[in-house]
């Protein structure tokens, strides 16, 4: 600094243009902002902006100096008498100017005859400018700030933060007499505009994952609002300096630490974009946490972020308390308020659990008792009760968001203390777990979908608390190793116990929140159309009080993420959903199978040999329509078909001649069976499975009684590669079949209809049925083919495209005539 004040010396007295010294502070400011980061390392709370606002006041005093000889050469006045007055405004008056924030200053003057006041004030302003500071200024005679005052609450509030920089003391001191006349004008009527202008910007900007550190929910704009009421009521100039009885000294510790971090947060995100910002963006993160010492790890940034939301609730709490303890601000009358002082935590919480709804949002004094109280290190077990009268309230989550603002939530509901401020970086939850979890039961208690509402209402009063209690605690598993939704019921359970809940209530509780995404992720992104599917969905929940149950729970959750998250078209699609799964409860058998085949979906999609396939391989394979091959296969077999089936050409084959023949095949186009099982009609079969895998690939398994001799193992080879390469005319007999031994049920699901027939074994009995299914282009989807004691009970599941349903007499026909 020395430096350029020198070869500023330098410059004036060799008489250089204005535009020559510009350009040497342009330089220097360059030089100095290059250096912004290297001291940030070192000084990077209040004092790195307090460090950055003396920068710019020197610069200014340079500049003023600067004119000062510009103007009037050797023959300069004394700064005294020149009436003009330089004030720093707003966050730079307050010294808490950010490195990219507007330079707010005032240039005051008087009108005296004899000084060209407006030259020398354009000359100040067009080398400030021409060095490249990013200015906002304003020029008044000292006599008309009072009215300039009236006119705008904002121009007030920059006023009332004024601070001289250089000039005339003898104005300043003048202005000072002004700016009292201002603080002093109208107080009341001033606090409550900027109280109501905060709680406006607090509804602009809610404390989401991306808070406004500025203007958002406790952020800089509640901390100043302290200041300014503190200087015009007790003509204080610092917070710290307010009556101990009014800020203690601990409290103010508190929120000096909380406010300090945001100070580090907020001039590093400047550092970080280059450029003056206030929202505290996801993609920002790594980088602001960085700057702060934190690794770049997604664990840190976590750590990081979690410190943010904690301290912003820090500084909203404190600044809460002592607004309204400056100002009087709020209503004792309608508000809920202590009953007396000396109040035990547990006696304030009863209090709060049965205060009717019109006393929300409580006063600020009951805020502060909350969290001055006296606690027990753990919450008393004689709390639980009373927690069950706070899920009984009507709008309980008014309640749970005061013990969110007090910062008592963790503490009085322990299942939820992890995650009170934990951070969401999915990019689709808009809020940290704890505000997230609240915002859910208050959509739970204000449902607008007339048919969720429908639902809702119908239940009974414990129910409701049941689904108020679940609610709040699906996502409380979150920050683990584990899946969340697994962590959420153990968490559930014991707190479902504390609260007297059944063995029924816990285990159906437990269910709807491992599973409390199933239902919003089904509905749009499966196919709602697929039997499968729903079936799939339904198997979880087996009755319609859980089926209501989950539409509630995803109602409200799809709600507490943000704005237009639930909107009509994912209603209508959760809604559809909802409609088909209550007609497939309806179906038990075929629910039975389904839930057979989730369970062993779950060993499957737990096995390591699952986990190591790609994912798109694991899609294909939980895609898969028939239930019968989960159910018979184990996972191991099951992943070796999709591994064989996902690098198929045309075709595969394994013949397997142990103890018994056993012939595998997958094809993806023809493959002749009719021919295949004629060929092999002198063999006896006990059993086969056709399957349709994906891709449109099937699946064949015949099993026979006997092995053949090594002679006639390439004579099969030959006849299974002619059956997969051709199809071949065959002239085959019919077999006896009797019309009672057919059964077809075309309205045995909605995808599919079913044959059965039983009968006497006969040779070349599949081998003519299949004939005639090819021939009628019959799809079938899954077959069970069994003979036991030289009978065979047959299976077959059928694609519903018209050929079969539309044929069953012609069928009938050929089969027993």
């Amino acid at each position: 600094m020395e430096d350029i004040k020198a070869q500023i010396e330098t410059l004036l007295y060799e008489n250089a243009p204005d535009f020559e010294i510009s350009k040497l502070l342009k330089k220097d400011i360059k030089n100095y902002f290059a250096t912004l980061k290297e001291s940030f390392t070192q000084n990077s709370g209040k004092g790195f902006l307090v460090q950055h606002t003396r920068k710019i006041d020197t610069l200014i005093q340079m500049v003023y100096k600067v004119a000062m000889r510009s103007m009037f050469d050797t023959y300069m006045p004394m700064k005294n008498t020149l009436p003009i007055t330089l004030i720093a405004l707003g966050s730079y008056g307050r010294e808490q100017l950010c490195v990219y924030s507007d330079i707010d200053l005032m240039i005051v003057y008087k009108e005296v005859p004899g000084y060209n006041t407006q030259e020398m004030i354009e000359k100040i302003l067009y080398i400030l400018w021409d060095a490249g500071l990013k200015l906002g200024h304003r020029v008044h005679e000292v006599g008309e700030l009072f009215e300039i005052s009236k006119t705008d609450i904002t121009i007030k509030t920059s006023m009332i933060e004024s601070r001289f920089i250089e000039g005339s003391k003898q104005l300043w001191n003048q202005t000072e007499n002004e700016l009292y006349r201002i603080r002093k004008d109208e107080p009341d009527a001033f606090i409550h505009a900027k109280i109501e202008e905060m709680q406006a910007l607090h509804r602009k900007y809610p404390m989401t994952m991306e808070p406004n550190l500025k203007e958002g929910d406790g952020g800089f704009r509640n901390a100043n609002l302290v200041y300014w009421i503190g200087n015009i009521l007790h003509n204080v100039g610092r917070i710290e300096d307010i009556d101990s009885k009014i800020i203690s000294k601990k409290e103010y510790d508190k929120f000096h630490k909380a406010l300090d971090f945001l100070f580090k947060v907020r001039s590093a995100l400047h550092l970080a974009t280059g450029k003056k910002e206030d929202k505290l963006r996801l993609e920002l993160i790594p980088t602001v946490a960085q700057y702060l010492g934190y690794k770049a790890e997604q664990k840190e940034h976590m750590k990081f972020s979690r410190k943010v939301i904690s301290y912003l609730k820090t500084i909203k709490l404190y600044t809460t308390i002592w607004i309204d303890a400056l100002s009087s601000y709020y209503d004792k009358k309608t508000m809920l308020c202590p009953k007396n002082e000396n109040n035990n935590y547990i006696e304030l919480l009863e209090q709060l659990c049965t205060a009717p709804v019109e006393q929300f949002p409580i006063h600020p004094t009951f805020m502060k008792a909350l969290n001055s109280s006296y606690k027990t290190p753990n919450i008393e077990e004689k709390a639980y009760k009373i927690l069950l009268k706070l899920f009984a309230q009507p709008q309980s989550h008014l309640i749970l968001k005061t013990l969110i603002d007090t910062r008592l939530l963790g503490y009085t509901i322990p299942y939820m203390k992890k995650v009170i401020n934990l951070p969401q970086f999915d990019g689709y939850h808009q809020f940290a777990v704890g505000i997230h979890s609240v915002m859910c039961v208050q959509a739970l208690e204000n449902i607008k979908d007339k048919r969720v509402k429908t639902l809702y209402n119908s239940l009974r009063d414990e129910e409701k608390i049941f689904i108020k209690v679940i609610t709040l605690l699906h996502d409380a598993g979150k920050g683990r190793k584990k899946s969340h939704a697994e962590v959420g019921t153990v968490l559930f359970k014991g707190f479902g116990k504390r609260l007297n809940f059944s063995e029924e209530q816990i285990k159906i509780g437990k269910n709807l929140i491992l599973y409390h995404t199933l239902m919003s992720t089904t509905a749009q992104r499966e196919d709602l159309h697929s039997e499968q599917s729903i079936l799939k969905f339904s198997s979880h929940f087996p009755t319609k009080k859980e089926l209501d149950f989950i539409y509630i729970l995803t109602y409200a959750d799809m709600n507490g993420v943000g704005n237009q998250t639930y909107n009509d078209f994912n209603a209508r699609l959760i809604n559809i959903l909802y409609k088909q799964s209550l007609l497939a409860l309806s179906n038990a058998k075929q629910l039975d199978e389904a839930t057979k085949r989730v369970k062993k979906e779950k060993i499957l999609q737990r096995q390591a040999i699952f986990k190591n396939l790609s994912q798109k391989l694991q899609k294909n394979i939980l895609h898969i329509p028939s239930d019968l091959l989960f159910i018979k296969y184990t996972p191991q077999r099951i992943v070796t078909i999709a591994q064989e089936a996902e690098k198929l050409d045309k075709y595969h084959f394994m013949i397997t001649n142990d103890k018994f023949l056993t012939i595998e095949i997958l094809r993806k186009e023809n493959l002749d069976l009719s021919y295949l099982l004629h060929k092999l009609s002198r063999l006896n079969i006990v059993q086969m499975d056709i399957f349709k895998l994906f891709s449109g690939i099937k699946y064949f398994k015949i099993d026979f009684d006997e092995t053949i001799s090594e002679g006639d193992y390439n004579h099969l080879h030959e006849i299974i590669i002619t059956a997969l390469t051709k199809e071949q005319p065959l002239k085959l007999n019919k077999p006896s079949i009797n019309i009672e031994d057919i059964y077809i049920n075309c309205n045995h699901s909605k995808e599919h209809a079913m044959m059965k027939l039983t009968c006497n074994n006969q040779k070349g009995l599949l081998s003519y049925l299949i004939q005639v299914f090819d021939h009628l282009k019959v799809d079938i989807t899954s077959a069970k083919i069994h003979t036991k004691m030289n009978k065979v009970n047959d299976l077959f599941l059928i694609e519903k495209n018209g050929n079969f349903c539309n044929n069953t007499n012609l069928i009938i026909k050929e089969l027993t005539e």
